[in-house]
């Protein structure tokens, strides 16, 4: 199917009208200061617009220019603009800034070539900076323009670099500017990364709608009611991902059960809206020590019982398990150790591999199971990018993709395997080097189900475009 660019975007335009406009383009237009609008933008790298404009409105009354900037102390930059995603890092890139910027007598560039030399600014920042703060000709592409254009089918790309690069010589260089203000907020309005609104969508009938899943009707029965939708998630930290949003997000997810893992926190130091969202009952499994590992689920079901561990001290003080059983199946949250640093800790994740297989096929004898979780392992070659690399490092040693082998003899299925062959599908991603967006990544989070289950997945899949943590979210749809 090919799209009418100009068309779509013209509706976009249209149905966008009343929609909040993304921070850094406000700021533009109130300012008018490159400045402001630069540092904005490094700012709203993988924060919401909400907590940007906060941040920098708290930055600005102390330092509205370059000078001022200067004169700031980095541990202060980080408590003016906290709780900005990768604060402490931005700061430091805010600290070095007038600095760096001595090599343009202190003026904002207006080139990529030579934004992108300054502490903080990469290709994306770089060309929001060029279109917005100059309105030059440039294509800022995020998450949101990365994920709509792919879902038009007007690119085939997987990387946002890559949609940049085709949008450079297809999109016509009239909606070079305006394309990421527009996207950005139809993304977050109606085309979501997660149960987008198609049913209200203008573009529903003529959108190729590539690999989405919209939203269940609101106040519609389901064709079929009986299928359940699962989420799994290693948030990297729940009291840090609920800074990101995740109170707000998890409802968007319209999950029946919501599976996270290394939760890092125990009950009493999570807050009440955290522990009580509407609509969900939660259920926490903590490792005694602080700050560590940890599951939780969150669910719209009640569950016949809740087990918490696999009743083996070793593994259960770390706060690794807890499962739900259900009248039909098991749902076994599983946050798997890491072999660690020199692979110190191998020998304990094989032993703690050993007794979760041996604890799941007890389960299996009663009912069916489906097991999901952060497995800290890349199984084939396919699932990470650099195999060869990677081959006695934690997460690809010959041991651990042996006992996924084993796992797998036993007669438990790879659900995402079921449905996508393709290379280039990862889960996590490396903080460092820009690995997300160059999808430098592996995949080690999975959804199991033992071979009589087969039957009753409808499907697996990603959602790599969900941020928050290194990790995605994993979905699967079921049917008990």
């Amino acid at each position: 199917m090919t799209i009418n660019i100009d068309k779509f975007l013209d509706i976009v335009r249209e149905v966008i009208r009343d929609k909040k406009v993304p921070v850094v383009d406000l700021i533009a237009v109130q300012t008018k200061d490159p400045f402001k609008v630069l540092v904005a933008t490094i700012l709203s790298a993988r924060t919401k617009d909400e907590v940007t404009a906060q941040a920098s409105a708290r930055l600005f009354k102390k330092a509205p220019d370059l000078k001022s900037l200067s004169q700031i102390h980095e541990n202060r930059l980080a408590k003016l603009i906290y709780p900005v995603g990768f604060y402490k890092t931005k700061a430091k890139h805010l600290a070095k800034l007038p600095g760096a910027m001595q090599e343009f007598s202190g003026v904002v560039p207006q080139t990529i070539e030579e934004l992108i030399k300054l502490p903080g600014v990469g290709r994306k920042t770089a060309n929001l900076v060029v279109s917005v703060a100059f309105n030059k000709p440039a294509i800022c592409v995020d998450t949101h323009v990365h994920r709509i254009m792919n879902i038009w089918e007007y690119v085939n790309t997987d990387t946002p670099l890559k949609t940049e690069m085709v949008l450079r010589d297809q999109l016509p260089q009239k909606h070079w500017i305006p394309v990421n203000s527009l996207l950005v907020a139809f993304g977050q309005s109606i085309c979501r990364p997660v149960s987008p609104h198609c049913d209200i969508c203008p573009l529903n009938k003529k959108c190729p709608k590539k690999d989405v899943q919209p939203r269940k009707i609101p106040g519609a029965k389901m064709k079929n009611n009986s299928n359940l939708k699962f989420i799994s998630w290693n948030v990297n930290g729940i009291r840090a991902v609920e800074k990101k949003g995740f109170i707000d997000m998890l409802p968007e997810f319209d999950a029946d059960v919501v599976c996270l893992q290394e939760t890092k926190a125990q009950e009493d130091q999570l807050s009440e809206k955290l522990k009580n969202i509407s609509g969900y009952t939660s259920y926490f499994h903590s490792a005694e020590k602080k700050g560590y590992s940890g599951v939780a689920f969150y669910s719209r079901l009640k569950p016949l019982q809740v087990q918490y561990g696999l009743g083996d001290d070793e593994f259960d003080s770390e706060g690794r398990v807890i499962s739900l059983e259900f009248d039909k199946f098991f749902l076994i949250n599983i946050y798997f150790p890491n072999s660690g640093d020199k692979l110190k800790r191998l020998d304990y994740k094989l032993r703690f591999n050993q007794k979760l297989k041996e604890f799941a096929q007890t389960l299996e004898k009663q009912k069916n199971v489906i097991l999901c979780g952060d497995f800290n392992v890349a199984h084939k070659e396919i699932d990470l990018k650099n195999p060869k690399n990677n081959v006695k490092h934690a997460g690809f040693t010959p041991e651990e993709r042996s006992w996924m082998d084993s796992f797998v003899e036993a007669g438990f299925i790879d659900t995402f395997r079921m449905f996508n062959q393709d290379p280039l599908q990862y889960t996590w991603w490396s903080y460092r080097f820009s690995a997300r967006t160059k999808n430098i990544g592996w995949r080690i989070d999975y959804f199991c189900v033992d071979g009589k289950a087969r039957e009753k997945v409808h499907s697996a899949s990603i959602l790599k475009d969900i941020m928050g943590s290194d990790h995605c979210p994993i979905e699967l749809v079921y049917s008990p």
